[in-house]
């Protein structure tokens, strides 16, 4: 009994570790870049959050758009998903729909209003 006490104590941290919203920052040709979820990760809809910051100004009149997707694997078909996202309260939102668990793989590009497009290129695990 005790045995599977502390299992299911651990089951439940573990869950509760793994339920934290996701938060990923870096910089991109000079650009201030965070993405991030309003809740923990979900098979299903998922609310992300872009900010974009230049020299400690946020940047908000870019364009910017994601793709979210994961490869083909045995027996699974190739999954995407794109979104563009709108500017809302100077952070831009996008909905994005993850269908199944496992790693996503995605292509963030925002386009600065010089023209330029810039890419950015990682991973978030569901």
């Amino acid at each position: 009994m005790k045995l599977f006490k502390l299992f299911g104590a651990l089951l439940l941290t573990i869950g509760l570790l793994n339920a934290e919203p996701i938060s990923l920052s870096g910089q991109k040709d000079g650009y201030d870049v965070t993405l991030k979820s309003e809740k923990s990760l979900v098979v299903g809809d998922n609310t992300f959050i872009v900010t974009l910051s230049k020299d400690g100004k946020a940047v908000t009149d870019a364009k910017v758009k994601a793709k979210f997707f994961m490869p083909e694997m045995p027996g699974m078909p190739y999954m995407e998903y794109k979104e563009k996202a709108k500017l809302v309260d100077g952070e831009y939102k996008m909905l994005i729909n993850l269908s199944m668990s496992g790693t996503w793989q995605y292509h963030l590009l925002f386009k600065t209003a010089d023209g330029e497009v810039h890419k950015i290129r990682s991973s978030v695990n569901l």
